[in-house]
Protein backbone atom coordinates (compact mmCIF):
# COMPACT_ATOMS: atom_id res chain seq x y z
CA UNK A 1 0.00 0.00 0.00
CA UNK A 2 2.88 2.70 0.33
CA UNK A 3 4.30 1.62 -2.71
CA UNK A 4 1.23 2.49 -4.20
CA UNK A 5 0.96 5.74 -2.37
CA UNK A 6 4.20 6.57 -3.24
CA UNK A 7 3.83 5.91 -7.05
CA UNK A 8 0.11 8.21 -7.26
CA UNK A 9 2.22 10.73 -5.20
CA UNK A 10 5.05 10.77 -7.73
CA UNK A 11 2.56 10.77 -10.68
CA UNK A 12 0.57 13.75 -9.38
CA UNK A 13 3.72 16.13 -8.46
CA UNK A 14 5.36 17.50 -11.47
CA UNK A 15 8.95 16.75 -11.82
CA UNK A 16 11.73 19.50 -12.25
CA UNK A 17 11.98 18.19 -15.91
CA UNK A 18 7.67 19.01 -16.42
CA UNK A 19 8.28 22.46 -14.70
CA UNK A 20 9.59 24.19 -17.39
CA UNK A 21 7.57 23.04 -20.24
CA UNK A 22 4.42 23.92 -18.84
CA UNK A 23 5.79 27.16 -17.76
CA UNK A 24 6.81 27.88 -21.43
CA UNK A 25 3.12 27.10 -22.47
CA UNK A 26 1.74 29.37 -19.95
CA UNK A 27 3.75 31.96 -21.23
CA UNK A 28 2.95 31.30 -25.17
CA UNK A 29 -1.00 30.87 -23.98
CA UNK A 30 -0.65 34.63 -22.50
CA UNK A 31 0.99 35.78 -25.13
CA UNK A 32 -2.01 34.84 -27.30
CA UNK A 33 -3.90 36.36 -25.16
CA UNK A 34 -2.74 39.45 -25.37
CA UNK A 35 -1.88 39.72 -28.92
CA UNK A 36 -5.88 38.85 -29.05
CA UNK A 37 -6.19 41.77 -26.75
CA UNK A 38 -4.16 44.35 -28.63
CA UNK A 39 -5.40 43.14 -32.31
CA UNK A 40 -9.12 43.59 -31.14
CA UNK A 41 -8.24 46.82 -29.20
CA UNK A 42 -6.80 48.64 -31.48
CA UNK A 43 -9.04 50.03 -34.08
CA UNK A 44 -11.60 51.09 -31.02
CA UNK A 45 -8.97 53.05 -29.69
CA UNK A 46 -8.01 54.60 -32.97
CA UNK A 47 -12.36 54.94 -33.27
CA UNK A 48 -12.08 56.86 -29.42
CA UNK A 49 -8.87 59.10 -30.57
CA UNK A 50 -10.42 60.06 -34.37
CA UNK A 51 -14.19 61.18 -32.43
CA UNK A 52 -11.90 63.62 -30.72
CA UNK A 53 -10.04 65.11 -33.67
CA UNK A 54 -11.05 68.11 -35.73
CA UNK A 55 -12.25 67.70 -39.30
CA UNK A 56 -9.30 68.81 -41.17
CA UNK A 57 -6.34 66.42 -39.19
CA UNK A 58 -9.11 63.90 -40.19
CA UNK A 59 -8.58 64.48 -43.75
CA UNK A 60 -4.66 64.41 -43.46
CA UNK A 61 -3.00 62.43 -40.79
CA UNK A 62 -3.59 59.29 -38.81
CA UNK A 63 -4.91 58.82 -35.35
CA UNK A 64 -1.62 57.56 -34.45
CA UNK A 65 -0.32 61.16 -34.68
CA UNK A 66 -2.22 62.88 -32.25
CA UNK A 67 -0.12 61.62 -29.32
CA UNK A 68 2.85 63.66 -30.76
CA UNK A 69 3.09 67.10 -29.89
CA UNK A 70 1.21 70.11 -30.59
CA UNK A 71 -2.31 67.64 -29.23
CA UNK A 72 -5.32 68.93 -30.83
CA UNK A 73 -8.35 67.45 -29.37
CA UNK A 74 -11.97 69.08 -29.38
CA UNK A 75 -15.70 68.44 -28.36
CA UNK A 76 -16.89 69.74 -31.64
CA UNK A 77 -17.39 66.45 -32.83
CA UNK A 78 -19.40 65.32 -29.86
CA UNK A 79 -21.31 68.72 -29.88
CA UNK A 80 -22.43 68.44 -33.44
CA UNK A 81 -23.53 65.15 -33.17
CA UNK A 82 -25.69 66.09 -29.86
CA UNK A 83 -26.97 69.30 -31.99
CA UNK A 84 -27.99 67.25 -34.90
CA UNK A 85 -31.78 67.45 -35.46
CA UNK A 86 -33.59 64.31 -34.08
CA UNK A 87 -30.51 62.50 -32.55
CA UNK A 88 -32.42 62.58 -28.75
CA UNK A 89 -34.95 61.36 -30.01
CA UNK A 90 -34.00 58.32 -32.04
CA UNK A 91 -32.11 57.73 -28.73
CA UNK A 92 -35.20 57.30 -27.07
CA UNK A 93 -36.62 55.78 -29.80
CA UNK A 94 -33.97 53.00 -29.32
CA UNK A 95 -34.96 52.68 -25.92
CA UNK A 96 -38.69 52.28 -26.79
CA UNK A 97 -37.33 49.53 -29.25
CA UNK A 98 -34.80 47.82 -27.08
CA UNK A 99 -35.48 47.10 -24.34
CA UNK A 100 -39.54 45.13 -24.75
CA UNK A 101 -37.77 43.31 -27.16
CA UNK A 102 -35.32 42.23 -24.84
CA UNK A 103 -38.05 41.26 -22.39
CA UNK A 104 -40.71 39.29 -24.62
CA UNK A 105 -38.26 36.83 -25.64
CA UNK A 106 -36.70 36.47 -22.15
CA UNK A 107 -40.08 36.10 -20.50
CA UNK A 108 -41.51 33.49 -23.00
CA UNK A 109 -38.21 31.42 -23.89
CA UNK A 110 -38.13 31.07 -19.66
CA UNK A 111 -41.50 29.31 -19.80
CA UNK A 112 -40.44 27.42 -23.34
CA UNK A 113 -37.36 26.49 -21.29
CA UNK A 114 -38.88 24.94 -18.25
CA UNK A 115 -41.46 23.27 -20.32
CA UNK A 116 -39.00 21.76 -22.53
CA UNK A 117 -36.66 21.16 -19.86
CA UNK A 118 -38.99 19.29 -17.00
CA UNK A 119 -42.12 18.77 -18.51
CA UNK A 120 -43.65 15.58 -20.47
CA UNK A 121 -45.90 16.04 -23.22
CA UNK A 122 -45.93 14.81 -26.90
CA UNK A 123 -43.74 15.91 -29.32
CA UNK A 124 -41.37 17.42 -27.05
CA UNK A 125 -38.19 16.25 -28.70
CA UNK A 126 -39.39 16.98 -32.14
CA UNK A 127 -40.48 20.64 -31.18
CA UNK A 128 -37.82 21.63 -29.57
CA UNK A 129 -35.44 20.22 -32.75
CA UNK A 130 -37.43 22.41 -34.72
CA UNK A 131 -37.43 25.94 -33.10
CA UNK A 132 -33.66 25.11 -32.86
CA UNK A 133 -33.89 24.93 -36.45
CA UNK A 134 -35.06 28.29 -36.95
CA UNK A 135 -31.83 29.09 -36.19
CA UNK A 136 -30.48 28.76 -39.75
CA UNK A 137 -33.16 30.70 -41.34
CA UNK A 138 -31.69 33.35 -42.93
CA UNK A 139 -33.42 36.61 -41.05
CA UNK A 140 -33.44 38.16 -44.59
CA UNK A 141 -35.80 35.86 -45.96
CA UNK A 142 -38.45 36.62 -43.44
CA UNK A 143 -38.32 40.49 -44.41
CA UNK A 144 -40.98 40.83 -47.08
CA UNK A 145 -43.69 38.42 -45.77
CA UNK A 146 -43.56 39.71 -42.45
CA UNK A 147 -43.60 43.15 -43.65
CA UNK A 148 -46.44 42.40 -45.70
CA UNK A 149 -48.33 40.74 -42.91
CA UNK A 150 -47.90 43.50 -40.34
CA UNK A 151 -48.97 45.97 -42.92
CA UNK A 152 -52.74 43.64 -43.60
CA UNK A 153 -53.09 44.18 -39.02
CA UNK A 154 -51.62 47.74 -39.65
CA UNK A 155 -48.98 47.86 -37.40
CA UNK A 156 -46.04 48.82 -40.17
CA UNK A 157 -44.29 51.77 -38.05
CA UNK A 158 -45.55 51.40 -34.79
CA UNK A 159 -42.99 50.37 -32.23
CA UNK A 160 -44.92 46.71 -31.65
CA UNK A 161 -44.12 45.64 -35.26
CA UNK A 162 -40.34 45.34 -33.77
CA UNK A 163 -41.16 44.16 -30.46
CA UNK A 164 -42.91 41.51 -32.78
CA UNK A 165 -39.84 41.19 -34.95
CA UNK A 166 -37.47 40.80 -32.52
CA UNK A 167 -38.93 39.16 -30.13
CA UNK A 168 -39.53 35.96 -33.48
CA UNK A 169 -35.68 36.57 -34.13
CA UNK A 170 -34.80 36.00 -31.10
CA UNK A 171 -36.75 33.40 -29.63
CA UNK A 172 -34.52 30.11 -31.07
CA UNK A 173 -31.39 30.80 -29.52
CA UNK A 174 -33.00 32.13 -26.36
CA UNK A 175 -35.18 28.86 -26.04
CA UNK A 176 -32.04 26.94 -27.36
CA UNK A 177 -29.88 28.83 -24.25
CA UNK A 178 -32.54 28.53 -21.15
CA UNK A 179 -33.51 25.32 -22.23
CA UNK A 180 -29.56 23.83 -21.78
CA UNK A 181 -29.25 25.79 -18.70
CA UNK A 182 -32.83 25.00 -16.59
CA UNK A 183 -32.13 21.09 -18.11
CA UNK A 184 -28.69 21.23 -16.19
CA UNK A 185 -30.52 22.33 -13.02
CA UNK A 186 -30.37 19.51 -10.28
CA UNK A 187 -33.15 16.99 -10.98
CA UNK A 188 -33.25 16.09 -6.70
CA UNK A 189 -34.48 19.87 -6.10
CA UNK A 190 -37.84 19.15 -8.92
CA UNK A 191 -38.43 15.88 -7.62
CA UNK A 192 -38.46 16.73 -3.79
CA UNK A 193 -40.93 20.27 -4.78
CA UNK A 194 -43.11 17.71 -6.93
CA UNK A 195 -43.03 14.93 -3.28
CA UNK A 196 -43.96 18.20 -1.60
CA UNK A 197 -47.02 19.23 -3.80
CA UNK A 198 -45.28 21.98 -5.89
CA UNK A 199 -47.09 22.35 -9.24
CA UNK A 200 -45.17 23.13 -11.86
CA UNK A 201 -46.18 26.93 -11.71
CA UNK A 202 -44.40 27.11 -8.52
CA UNK A 203 -41.75 25.32 -9.85
CA UNK A 204 -40.91 27.38 -12.60
CA UNK A 205 -41.40 30.38 -10.11
CA UNK A 206 -39.84 29.59 -6.90
CA UNK A 207 -36.94 27.18 -8.45
CA UNK A 208 -35.96 27.18 -11.80
CA UNK A 209 -36.35 31.09 -12.42
CA UNK A 210 -33.96 32.18 -9.05
CA UNK A 211 -31.26 29.17 -10.41
CA UNK A 212 -32.17 30.65 -13.82
CA UNK A 213 -30.78 34.32 -13.05
CA UNK A 214 -27.08 34.22 -14.76
CA UNK A 215 -28.45 32.56 -17.85
CA UNK A 216 -31.28 35.30 -18.21
CA UNK A 217 -28.38 37.84 -17.64
CA UNK A 218 -26.26 36.84 -20.28
CA UNK A 219 -29.65 36.04 -22.71
CA UNK A 220 -30.54 39.77 -21.89
CA UNK A 221 -26.77 41.28 -22.67
CA UNK A 222 -27.03 39.12 -26.58
CA UNK A 223 -30.34 40.00 -27.14
CA UNK A 224 -30.19 43.73 -25.87
CA UNK A 225 -27.20 44.24 -27.91
CA UNK A 226 -28.44 43.03 -31.45
CA UNK A 227 -31.53 44.99 -30.67
CA UNK A 228 -29.65 48.47 -29.98
CA UNK A 229 -27.14 47.63 -32.59
CA UNK A 230 -30.43 46.81 -35.60
CA UNK A 231 -30.53 48.85 -38.65
CA UNK A 232 -31.84 46.74 -40.64
CA UNK A 233 -35.40 45.37 -38.89
CA UNK A 234 -35.72 49.08 -37.85
CA UNK A 235 -35.49 50.24 -41.35
CA UNK A 236 -37.81 47.85 -42.63
CA UNK A 237 -40.63 47.54 -40.57
CA UNK A 238 -40.78 51.39 -39.61
CA UNK A 239 -38.62 53.20 -41.71
CA UNK A 240 -40.64 52.48 -44.83
CA UNK A 241 -43.64 54.20 -43.13
CA UNK A 242 -42.93 56.18 -39.70
CA UNK A 243 -39.19 57.87 -39.81
CA UNK A 244 -40.32 59.61 -36.43
CA UNK A 245 -39.37 56.39 -34.98
CA UNK A 246 -36.49 55.11 -36.10
CA UNK A 247 -33.74 54.25 -33.44
CA UNK A 248 -30.25 55.56 -32.71
CA UNK A 249 -28.78 53.37 -36.36
CA UNK A 250 -30.28 55.27 -38.03
CA UNK A 251 -30.02 58.77 -36.75
CA UNK A 252 -26.68 57.99 -37.35
CA UNK A 253 -26.65 56.58 -40.95
CA UNK A 254 -28.22 60.03 -41.77
CA UNK A 255 -25.26 61.99 -40.26
CA UNK A 256 -23.63 61.21 -43.71
CA UNK A 257 -25.67 62.68 -46.33
CA UNK A 258 -25.15 61.52 -49.88
CA UNK A 259 -22.34 63.29 -50.79
CA UNK A 260 -20.26 61.70 -48.17
CA UNK A 261 -20.70 64.78 -45.64
CA UNK A 262 -20.56 64.38 -41.78
CA UNK A 263 -18.42 61.34 -42.17
CA UNK A 264 -16.35 62.98 -39.49
CA UNK A 265 -19.09 62.73 -37.23
CA UNK A 266 -19.58 58.99 -37.05
CA UNK A 267 -16.89 58.20 -34.51
CA UNK A 268 -18.68 60.60 -32.15
CA UNK A 269 -22.22 59.02 -32.94
CA UNK A 270 -20.61 55.35 -32.26
CA UNK A 271 -19.48 55.97 -28.94
CA UNK A 272 -22.31 57.78 -27.78
CA UNK A 273 -24.33 54.57 -29.13
CA UNK A 274 -22.26 52.51 -27.10
CA UNK A 275 -22.19 54.18 -23.31
CA UNK A 276 -25.46 52.46 -22.61
CA UNK A 277 -25.16 48.89 -24.04
CA UNK A 278 -21.48 49.10 -22.05
CA UNK A 279 -23.62 49.84 -19.23
CA UNK A 280 -25.29 47.09 -19.62
CA UNK A 281 -22.58 44.51 -20.11
CA UNK A 282 -20.22 45.54 -17.02
CA UNK A 283 -23.60 45.52 -15.00
CA UNK A 284 -24.47 42.13 -16.07
CA UNK A 285 -20.57 40.25 -16.45
CA UNK A 286 -19.96 38.51 -13.60
CA UNK A 287 -23.14 36.40 -15.01
CA UNK A 288 -22.32 36.06 -18.46
CA UNK A 289 -20.11 33.21 -18.32
CA UNK A 290 -22.12 31.39 -15.98
CA UNK A 291 -24.90 31.81 -18.06
CA UNK A 292 -23.72 30.74 -21.38
CA UNK A 293 -21.32 28.05 -20.43
CA UNK A 294 -23.89 26.61 -17.54
CA UNK A 295 -25.71 23.89 -19.86
CA UNK A 296 -23.34 23.57 -22.41
CA UNK A 297 -22.79 19.81 -22.11
CA UNK A 298 -26.32 19.28 -22.00
CA UNK A 299 -27.86 17.21 -25.06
Amino acid sequence: MTAVATSRASRATPTPARRPGRRRRKVVLHFAVVALMVIWAVPTVGLLVSSFRPQAELSTSGWWTTFAPPYHFTLENYQAVVNQNGIGAAFVNSLFIAIPATIIPLFVAAFAGYAFSWMEFPGRDVLFVVVVGLLVVPLQTTLIPILKLFADWGLTGQFVAVWLAHTGYGLPFAVYLLRNFMGSLPKSVFESAALDGASHVTSFFRLAVPMSVPAFAALAIFQFLFVWNDLLVALIYIGLSNSDNLPMTAAMANLVNSLGGGWYLLGAAAFLSMALPLAVFFGLQRYFVRGIVGGAVKG
